[in-house]
Formats: structure tokens, C-alpha cells, sequence
């Protein structure tokens, strides 16, 4: 597998086809379901395990995509036979790196450079979401311990932000093409997840979000998280590839399927 990136910037574009809790008292149910509809659109894509569910990975689509495709990657070749994929959809919203345009996003992306101001708000709604869906994995029988966060890009920084903000160990965590978000705010009060493995692939050749800001996150979150992997793919850009996706299975398998 390895998608190209639409990288044009033009009214209506997206970034990549692969790209890049709230404060106060908790929401009634009609406040809740409208915030959320703010974030998430439609019922996510899922694959389901052909052979004994055992564990559960819910994948973060980048900027400008849908689940669909992530959806069909996991059900294909990065398919495993006792792991549950969900793959959710984005809801649209103004992009201030897209000229403010509205396309699928997560939350709102301010700058690709390591020190751009972040939508703060944006991704703490979008946190409590991924949240969500994990709750739903658990009451549904799955523990904690058994489910996967990830992503790719900036639905991957997500991932790595709302995994490390649960308040559950989780089984791992996985952040491809992506950055570490809101990084002065760890490990701080956050703890359970201090330990959870953590897989992040990046492309040498990534030019929209260079190797150098994935090596940075690496160095940040092992001062509190040691158990990072970190996998560099030769001349791979801001896309995914057969060799990461075969990794990333293996990692999957070993850590929500045994």
C-alpha cells in the first residue's frame, strides 16, 4: 500500500488523501451527541476480526480523508485475523493551514512547524471523542489492555495525545507520519498509559512533516514513556507503505492479539 499525498494547498484541496475534555461540568446527553457531531460524521468504517476478537485498533484518518480507506487496508493486506478495526470519519471544519477552508479535519491545524500554535480546544474535544469510542470497545467487552489507538499525521498525533490522556492502560499506541501534540503538558497528572508500547513509522523523505519533527516527539516521549519504537522507512514521504503496514501489523499482533 502506499497512497499519494494530494499536496496542494488550492481552495477545496486537501493536505494528504492520508495526511497530516472539555472544561467544566459533564454535558447533558443532547450537548454531548452535538459537540460530537461536530467532530465525527456518519458511523465509522470497521473491519472485524475473522477469527477470535481479541483485541481492537481504532485508526485516525489524516487531514482532507475519510476512514474508507485506512478501513480497506486493515481488511486487506494489514488485515489480522483476531484484531477489530475501527476507523472513524471526520467531520468538516475551517483549516487555517487551508486558507480556511472546510475539509475533514479532527481539529484545527494552525502550522506544520514544530513550534506552531495548536487548537488546544479543537483537541481536547476530539480526545474525549477517540475517548469515547474506547469506552464503547470496553463495555462491549474488549479491556483496555487489549485496544489500540492510532493514526496518521495529524490523526495520528491525536492518537498519541488521546492515548496517552486515557485514563486506562491501553494496549498500544501508534502515531505514523505524525508529532507529538501539546508535549508541555506531559507526563504531568497523566500516568496510565507512562508504559504503554508505543509504535511510531515515519518516511525519510517525508517533506510535509519532516523525519527530524518525528525523531522529536521520539526524544520527547521517551523522557517519560520509554517503550517508543521508532521506524524509519528509506525514501518513503508523507504516505504509508507495504513494509510499515507489515510492521505495524506484527506490532499489533504482539501487543492486543496474544
Amino acid at each position: 500500500m502506499n497512497p499519494s499525498p494530494h499536496l496542494s494547498l488550492s481552495p477545496g484541496s486537501s493536505l494528504s488523501s492520508r495526511l497530516l475534555c472539555s472544561l467544566g461540568g459533564p454535558p447533558s446527553d443532547e450537548e454531548d451527541s452535538e459537540r460530537m457531531s461536530a467532530i465525527a460524521q456518519g458511523t465509522p468504517a470497521v473491519v472485524n476480526a475473522r477469527g477470535q476478537h481479541k483485541g481492537t485498533l481504532i485508526f485516525l484518518h489524516g487531514l482532507g480523508d475519510q476512514g474508507h480507506g485506512w478501513a480497506d487496508a486493515f481488511g486487506s493486506e494489514a488485515r489480522h485475523e483476531n484484531i477489530k478495526a475501527i476507523c472513524p470519519h471526520s467531520a468538516e471544519r475551517a483549516v487555517t493551514l487551508n486558507m480556511g477552508m472546510r475539509m475533514p479535519a479532527w481539529y484545527d491545524l494552525l502550522g506544520l512547524d514544530a513550534n506552531a500554535p495548536e487548537d488546544e480546544t479543537g483537541i481536547q474535544a476530539a480526545a474525549r471523542y477517540v475517548h469515547q469510542l474506547i469506552d464503547a470497545e470496553v463495555a462491549a467487552g474488549i479491556p483496555a489492555n487489549r485496544i489500540a489507538v492510532g493514526g496518521f499525521s495529524m490523526g495520528g498525533a491525536l492518537a498519541i495525545y488521546a492515548g496517552l490522556t486515557y485514563p486506562q492502560k491501553l494496549g498500544a499506541i501508534v502515531g505514523l507520519s505524525s508529532f507529538f501534540l501539546q508535549r508541555t503538558k506531559f507526563p504531568g497528572n497523566f500516568t496510565a498509559n507512562n508504559a504503554t508500547p508505543i509504535f511510531l513509522g515515519h518516511g525519510s523523505s517525508d517533506f510535509l512533516v519532516p523525519l527530524q519533527v518525528g525523531q522529536l516527539s521520539e526524544q520527547l516521549i521517551k523522557q517519560f514513556n520509554p517503550n517508543v519504537e521508532m521506524h524509519v522507512y528509506r525514501g518513503l514521504q508523507h504516505s504509508s507503505s507495504t513494509e510499515e503496514m507489515r510492521d505495524l501489523k506484527t506490532f499489533l499482533g504482539n501487543h492486543i492479539a496474544k
